[in-house]
This record gives structure tokens, C-alpha cells and sequence, in this order.
């Protein structure tokens, strides 16, 4: 006889959506890949980044403002809900957004990883594809597990043709739309 596998369906995007929306405020999820993820509270130094990234996005480009824990619609056909470190709109690019906005108005998607064992599916891998899906034109993740910047660019068939990967006090060209040079040296003082 051969064993029954059940077979359960997937949460909704809708299902998804009002669990999230009854979560304890120090519970942040995201649907990633069908999937509901748990994603870990930042630490100090992680806040200190996307603090110093909103300065400096601030003085290159005083016409977009980098938002923390913004909450996108990602993955293709807008099935995935992504909570992502930062997202770069132009001033008031998120006026009348709900808790999930649309992916089309962000310029930029950050992350910073985590120390946690999800990391590196989420954020080197499911992270990337969820917002080339997107069509968010360019992704900026903070690495500090080896203490580096990877831009990843030109999205096209839910995957970023073209990524660089930068050690911290590297100096970067943050490709366009987003168009300004990044001196990553003060992230040396985040490495633990």
C-alpha cells in the first residue's frame, strides 16, 4: 500500500495579509515564495545602518526619501509581501500606500542580513528574486556576515542581470535610477 501524502493548500496572499495584521507587534512577517517568514528584530548596529543610509540618500538625492521597514508587494504577480530594511521612493512616493505598497514607484530596495541561519535564503537569494520580480531597478544589500555591499541591477525576467560585489570601504556607483556614488567606509565601524 502506498503511503497518502496530504496535500494542503497555500495561504492566500489575503490570508497572509490578516494574519500579519493580528501578529504581535514584535513579530514582523513576510509571505516570501508561498511561504510565511519570521523576520528577526534588528540589532542597534543594523538600525545605525539604515539611519546613516537615510543620511547620506538624503545628501545626494534631497528629492527621494529611504523609508525603514516598508512593507512591498513583491514576487510575480504581486503574490509575495516582503518587509524590507529600507526602500528608497521619491518624496511622498508612499502617500495613500497601505502597509503593503506597490513595488512600482520604489527606486531601491536594502537590506542588511540578519545573524540568523535564514539569512542567506532570504536575503541572498529569495530577497533578490522577489524584488527583480518587482521590477524594483536596483537592490542594495548590506553584508555583514563578510563585510560587503552587493548592487544588484537591471531586472528582467524576475532576476537581476547585473550584480557587483564591493568589500566595506569600497567607494560604489549606485546604478540608475537611483544615481549617486556610495563611500561605504563608514560601514567599517559596524563590522563585529
Amino acid at each position: 500500500m502506498t503511503p497518502r501524502t496530504e496535500h494542503r493548500p497555500q495561504m492566500t496572499v489575503e490570508e497572509f495579509e490578516e494574519l500579519e495584521r493580528h501578529a504581535p507587534e514584535t513579530v514582523r512577517l513576510e509571505f516570501i515564495n508561498g511561504k510565511v517568514v519570521v523576520k528577526p528584530m534588528a540589532d542597534g548596529n543594523h538600525r545605525e545602518m539604515i539611519a546613516w543610509l537615510q543620511r547620506v540618500c538624503m545628501q545626494h538625492r534631497p528629492d527621494l526619501w529611504l523609508h525603514a521597514e516598508s512593507g512591498l508587494k513583491t514576487e510575480r504577480y504581486r503574490k509575495g509581501r516582503a518587509r524590507a530594511d529600507g526602500v528608497l521612493v521619491r518624496v511622498g512616493g508612499l502617500k495613500g500606500q497601505g502597509e503593503w505598497s506597490e513595488a512600482d514607484g520604489a527606486l531601491m530596495a536594502v537590506e542588511i542580513t540578519s545573524y540568523d541561519s535564514d539569512t542567506n535564503q532570504r536575503d541572498r537569494v529569495e530577497k533578490p528574486d522577489g524584488y527583480a520580480a518587482a521590477g524594483i531597478p536596483v537592490y542594495l544589500l548590506v553584508d555583514r556576515d563578510d563585510a560587503s555591499v552587493v548592487v544588484f541591477n537591471q531586472p528582467e525576467n524576475g532576476r537581476y542581470r547585473h550584480e557587483e560585489k564591493l568589500p566595506f570601504g569600497a567607494t560604489l556607483k549606485l546604478p540608475e535610477p537611483v544615481n549617486f556614488t556610495l563611500d561605504t567606509e563608514p560601514l567599517k565601524e559596524f563590522v563585529d
